[in-house]
């Protein structure tokens, strides 16, 4: 009987990870991370900050919470650089798209 290839790294006999990627540790680290982040937003909207203060401070804590997520949760930081790069052509193409629609809106209001 022949050997069967796998992509699959070999169990270690030495106790480390046999998969790639974050342990659960940084899991639970991020999960705190993000719910810090969530109360300084709720925070946020019970402060009454001026408007002129109050959002850009919750656009630097949304970008902030975005990026975490991608990083850790969708595995963009641990997997192949192809993954992260397509990732973020489709984002800059969205937010192209996006930016573009609203000019026109704009234009076509006056």
């Amino acid at each position: 009987m022949t050997d069967v290839v796998t992509d699959h790294a070999p169990a270690a006999s030495d106790g480390a990870d046999a998969h790639h990627g974050p342990s659960d540790l940084t899991f639970i680290k991020t999960a705190g991370v993000l719910a810090v982040l969530t109360a300084i937003e709720v925070w946020l909207s019970y402060s009454g900050l001026s408007a002129s203060i109050f959002v850009p401070i919750l656009l630097v804590v949304m970008v902030l919470k975005f990026f975490t997520v991608v990083l850790v949760f969708m595995h963009i930081k641990y997997d192949a650089k192809i993954f992260g790069r397509l990732f973020y052509m489709g984002l800059f193409l969205a937010i192209f798209v996006y930016v573009a629609a609203l000019a026109t809106f704009h234009f076509f209001s006056s």
